[in-house]
């Protein structure tokens, strides 16, 4: 096995979610700008959903094909940052779905094999796996919080240059990293779809798939929904940064955290205070302390809940299997669950209003945990 190449992972890992921290909380304010309504917002954001459903899968099998991916990653960034360019050059819905798609294609590619690349330098250490992957996070609180006061300081226009120099950093480090040796594992036997019919794999994909649907009014409604009720921008960043440090928080905690739970425990605690996130966002908008509260749950909803995912889908794919099951993954959760989300969100803003969705949310989550609970038993081995 290769040394890891910790700054060369972490630094493509900074830079893909400074994009996200730039993008996912101010890119519906970017859009309401250009006099687009809730539903055209919702339809445009679920795009980089959309894109997820069917795209991994393709890079994931050309990765195998190839047995290269890092090289997949290197072109899938640069082709991205050419599409993400058009943004300079119209405003109109049709351009703006167009330039949307395009990018998000190319940029679906990058993070399922960059995560089975991590983990295939892990190998059985994969509860280090967050002392890697935190730096995402950081890059997400430097992007959200210094574009939070960019654009209170300038105008919303400013936002398209912010994201271009993250997606240029995507490619730089794109370009760093070392092709991962693949370590053969008994588990090359089973075909994907033998291990994916599995009660337990299937009850995690589903719930996982329900998790990423109900986030949809959250990423692509929050920052409206705050600054509609007398947030500053500023505020909305900060109060994006106190999840995501969190989120560091439990990165940091998860070796020590797994050593003491199961995977199946820690999911369904995510899962809970998911429930109650959604419901405190809902319905207590008006109160600082509470959606602050809110804030902090990121810690499990997302932190805990992601990297618990990986573990999950680490060890349910192994082997030559990696790629794919990481992007079946994303496809599944991220691609089908996000878009769903994102279209229900634009739909019952508009009919059912912010409480009432948030509530939805809610129940769509209530509905995961009883199938971790019911069918998600798997037998762990904790390796550092």
């Amino acid at each position: 096995m290769h040394p890891i190449p910790y700054w060369r992972l972490s630094g493509f890992y900074f830079f893909h979610f400074a994009f996200i921290g730039a993008f996912a909380p101010y890119w519906s304010l970017y859009l309401k700008s250009l006099s687009f309504g809730a539903f055209q917002i919702g339809v445009l954001m679920s795009l980089l959903h959309v894109t997820r459903i069917f795209a991994p899968a393709a890079w994931g099998w050309l990765a195998d094909h190839t047995g290269k991916p890092l090289l997949i990653v290197r072109w899938a960034a640069i082709t991205g940052l050419i599409s993400y360019c058009g943004f300079f050059f119209g405003e109109s819905f049709a351009w703006i779905f167009a330039i949307m798609v395009l990018m998000s294609f190319f940029w679906s590619a990058s993070l399922p094999l960059i995560e089975a690349t991590t983990l295939s330098y892990l190998g059985e250490s994969t509860t280090k796996y967050g002392r890697i992957r935190v730096w995402g996070s950081v890059g997400f609180i430097f992007a959200v919080t210094g574009v939070g006061y960019l654009l209170d300081a300038t105008d919303i226009g400013s936002l398209l240059w912010a994201v271009l120099g993250f997606k240029l950093g995507i490619v730089f480090f794109s370009r760093q990293i070392p092709e991962a040796e693949i370590v053969v594992h008994a588990a090359d036997g089973h075909s994907v779809r033998q291990i994916f019919k599995r009660p337990e794999v299937l009850a995690f994909f589903a719930a996982c798939l329900l998790m990423a649907l109900a986030h949809g009014p959250y990423y692509t409604f929050y920052s409206i929904y705050l600054v509609e009720h007398g947030y500053s921008k500023s505020t909305v960043g900060w109060l994006w940064a106190i999840g995501v440090a969190c989120e560091i928080g439990i990165f940091f905690l998860m070796p020590q955290l797994m050593h003491r739970f199961r995977l199946k425990q820690i999911m369904t605690f995510s899962l809970s205070c998911a429930i109650a996130r959604f419901l405190m966002i809902g319905w207590g908008v008006d109160l600082p302390i509470i959606i602050l509260l809110a804030q902090i749950l990121h810690a499990a909803t997302y932190g805990a809940h992601h990297a618990t995912a990986m573990m999950l889908v680490h060890q349910f794919f192994r082997g030559r299997h990696q790629a794919k099951g990481q992007a079946l993954y994303t496809s599944l959760t991220f691609g089908l669950g996000g878009t769903f989300g994102g279209i229900f969100s634009g739909y019952a803003w508009e009919w059912l209003g912010p409480g009432l969705t948030f509530t939805l949310s809610a129940a769509a989550v209530l509905v995961g945990l009883g199938l971790v609970i019911w069918k998600m038993d798997v037998d762990e081995q904790r390796k550092l």
